[in-house]
Order: C-alpha cells, then structure tokens, then sequence
C-alpha cells in the first residue's frame, strides 16, 4: 500500500502529515528504523525514519499497522524515491496530496450543481419560512434537469426531482436516501455539471427552459414559472457572492411569451345566488355519519365573502372576531397557516404558522365582513366551538383544517350545487376561485382598487393585472360619469 494516509486516519500520531503544493527539497538520504514501543494506550507502536538527518516518527494502534507502514517506506526507497525533507514523505505522496489538495480547491471553486443546491439550502434554511424552502427545492430541482450528463444510464426526470428536493433537506445530510432514490442520489453526486457550466449558452438555455415548461414538455403557470426563477436568481445571487460566478447566466434570457396567463377567468366565479346555493350545499356532504360539510360552511364563506386565503382562514382565531348582533362584523387577520410538509416545517408539523403574506410579521389586516357572514360564523362557534388554542375552524380531532379535507368537500359540493353542465364547467372548480369572486365582488360595487387590495391582502398591481378583464363596466355610465365631474353634463332641471 503505498497511499498517503495520514497516521489519525490509521490509528497514527505523528509528523507525518503533507503539507499543501508548494517548493520541495528532496533528499534519498533516508533510514528507516525498526518499529518500537512507546508508553501509550492509544498507540503504543512507534515507527521512526530518518530524511537527510531530520527524525521522522509516526505512532500506531497496533505492531500490524506500524509494520506495513515501514514496508511502505522501504518500498518507496527500493524503488529510488526522494523523500520530502520537510514533511519526511515519499515523493509519489507528496503528489498525490498535492494533487488532492488542487481538486479540492477546485471543487469549491467550481462546486457541481448537486454540491451547490444543498450548500445554499444550508445558508437559507434558516430564515425561511416552510412554503420558502420547499419553493426553494423545487426551482433547485428544475434547474438540476439541465445541470446533469446525457448517458444512458440517467434516471428518469421525476425521479431527479425528487432526488434533488430530498437531498437538499439539511436534516438529511448525514442519512441514507429512501430506497427509491438511492440510485439517482448517487447517480447526482457523479454526473451533476459544475456551476462553471451554466457559462455555456446551450447549457443556461436548457436550465431556463426547465424552469419554465413542465416535465410533460408544456408550460409551466406564470406564476410557478416566476416563482422559480426568482428563486433561481437568488441562488446565483449566492454563487456570484461565493465567486463560483461572475454573472448571472440567463439574466438575457426571457420567459416565452406563450407562456403569459391572462387576467381572472370570468367563467370560474360564481354569482350571489350560486354563492348561496353552494354554501347549502356544503352544508349537506358527509350529513350521513358525520358533518364534514357543516363544520367548513363558514370556512369557505370566509373565502367567498371577505376574500380570505384558506391559510388564513385555517390560522383564524375566536379573538380576532369582531361578530355583532347585527350590522357589519370586522376579521382581523394576524396569521397564516399554510400546507408546506412536515420536512419543511422547523416544527415537524404540516402546517406552518407565518404572519400574513406580503406582511411584516406582526402586521395585522383588519377586513370588513358583511352580515351574512357574521350570522355564519356566529352559528358556527354555537355548533362546533372553538379549538384548544382558540381557532375558530377545528377537525373532527380538534387539529387543523387539512387542506385534503377540504379540497374534498368543495369538489363534493359543487356536485350538489351546480347542474351537470356547470358541473363540467370551470365554474369554482377550486377554493381560490371563491376568493377570486370575493375580489371581484368589491369592484364591481365600486370599491377603490387600492381599499380592494387591502382588504385582499395583495397589491393594486396585482388586482388590476388579473381582474382588470372581469368588471363588467358600462361604457355609456363611465361616460356620464366623466361629464359630471366635468360639468359638462345637462343642467339640472333641463
């Protein structure tokens, strides 16, 4: 055995480490002495040798140990090697722990695309929320389609997604992949591309084109492919902070405009009367052998008649409930509950618990609530009660409303509530089009777009770029509308 090990690593202690690459005196002027003991339980073996007069020693765990290393030795001589004057080495390992040495520099240099995603996962975790992170994974993942080799022996695309949002998980460093993933983790560690790569056009282009179209070849929504390249520049924000780049690689390149995702469907919001007859509907699934409808009614009333976001309502307390007898009631909304997995989560829980999105952390956002509503959520709290911590929206356990639960009982009910061919249609086909009709509810009764947004919990942009195309203004009333504040209208009495 003629490699490099240091005597730590063999159950050595001694001067016998390399050194890193620099100018060397070497010497054939060498004796190797007999292997002695010394007084030490850790390692009483001692081999001694000298270079160009300089003793050398390294210590051993055992006689077996220290004697093949002095074959080593002799081997090295026999063969006419130098010896380094000043680590006490043959030529050929100082060398070879040079040349490790030079790869290692390298390698951090110019890490490969596998190494990176789990390093910047490392620097990120902390200060992310749980959906952050696992936004993170899966922009690291879409990019790693187009940081690896083509051989034929590369896992299939699904399986080096799942791979990449495994092993950036920190917690999961030091373990073994799932069974399912052990050949594709270690296919990565071989065959991801390094950073340096991205520098060739072909390569930037193809991570670009991964962010944006989905594993089938179409494309990916605006918004998860916005998401992932926000995503993606900051991770090269990273690398250009590291020196593994100096720029970003698709900075130029820009999303297909096929791609773009126009304003609220109209066809998916509902009008009052069918917000009405959905919510009885609701009331009537599960009725049978338990109230899976009943207990969500005033759930998904949050969403269709102050806009809610279903974290947010999920996260809604009892004290943040303004319900009087009657009139108009107030929700001040303080957090949010979102879905992320318990491998996201720094508790080990499904659901997170953030501040309000676009919010600090202890903003609040107080939103209006018409009576309806109040009486909803009023009946609710007489029928179900609250949760231990005071959340108003409970399972059957007394945990938090999954987002499968209720998925499933809107499905259930737009089948009770609609006719087949609305059924068919893209008519509330999700809880989110609820919300979109809340919105769009406010601005056809003549809200500002600013107070719209505040109340929503978005931005002004963002409810003119996707609801501009749903309000049904009259041209003719805009008219006269003009001519008033212009006074160029007919005069009274006229």
């Amino acid at each position: 055995m003629t490699s490099g090990i240091t005597g730590t690593s063999r159950g050595a202690h001694g001067n016998e480490h390399p050194e890193g690459a620099k100018e060397r005196e070497f010497s054939n002027d060498v004796r190797v002495w007999r292997v002695g003991k010394v007084r030490s339980k850790r390692a009483p073996y001692q081999l001694r040798w000298v270079v160009a007069g300089e003793v050398r020693h390294a210590s051993f765990a055992t006689f077996t140990l220290a004697d093949n290393r002095r074959s080593e030795l002799r081997q090295a001589m026999r063969r006419g090697e130098a010896f380094d004057v000043e680590s006490g080495l043959p030529e050929s390992e100082v060398r070879r722990a040079e040349e490790a040495l030079a790869a290692q520099a390298a390698e951090k240099l110019d890490p490969t695309w596998w190494q990176f995603a789990r390093e910047f996962m490392r620097r990120r975790w902390r200060t992310a929320a749980a959906k952050t992170r696992e936004g993170f994974a899966d922009s690291l993942a879409s990019a790693a389609l187009g940081m690896m080799n083509d051989t034929p022996d590369a896992p299939d695309l699904p399986l080096v997604r799942q791979a990449v949002r495994w092993a950036v998980v920190p917690a999961h460093e030091n373990e073994e992949p799932p069974p399912k993933l052990t050949k594709a983790c270690a296919w990565l560690a071989e065959n991801s591309l390094p950073l340096s790569a991205l520098r060739e056009s072909s390569i930037a282009e193809d991570v670009h084109y991964r962010l944006a179209y989905k594993l089938d070849g179409k494309l990916a929504a605006k918004d998860t492919y916005k998401r992932r390249r926000r995503n993606f520049n900051a991770a090269i924000a990273y690398a250009i902070q590291k020196g593994y780049l100096a720029e970003n690689p698709i900075a130029g390149l820009e999303r297909p405009s096929t791609a773009a995702s126009g304003p609220i469907d109209p066809r998916v919001l509902m009008n009052p009367t069918q917000g009405r007859e959905f919510l009885v509907a609701v009331s009537y699934v599960g009725s049978v052998n338990r109230n899976r409808g009943r207990r969500l009614v005033a759930f998904f009333g949050c969403i269709l008649y102050a806009a809610m976001r279903p974290a947010e309502v999920v996260g809604l307390r009892k004290f943040d409930c303004y319900l009087p007898e009657s009139g108009w009631g107030v929700l001040t909304l303080r957090e949010t509950r979102p879905v992320s997995g318990k491998k996201w989560t720094d508790s080990g829980d499904r659901h997170d618990k953030r501040g309000l999105k676009m919010r600090d952390p202890e903003a609040d956002r107080p939103v209006p609530i018409p009576p309806i509503l109040v009486a909803m959520l009023q009946a609710h709290q007489e029928e179900f009660g609250t949760a231990a911590d005071g959340r108003l929206f409970q399972n059957e356990r007394g945990g938090l409303v999954g987002t499968s639960s209720y998925w499933r009982v809107w499905q259930e009910a737009r089948a009770y509530a609609f006719p087949p061919h609305k059924f068919d249609s893209p008519l509330a086909r999700k809880p989110y089009d609820g919300r979109a009709t809340g919105i769009t509810d406010w601005l056809r009764s003549g809200l500002p777009v600013a107070e719209v947004a505040r109340r929503a919990g978005t931005s002004p942009e963002v409810i003119d770029r996707h609801y501009a195309g749903v309000i049904d203004n009259s041209e003719q009333e805009d008219n006269r509308k003009i001519e008033k504040t212009m006074g160029w209208g007919p005069a009274e009495g006229s």
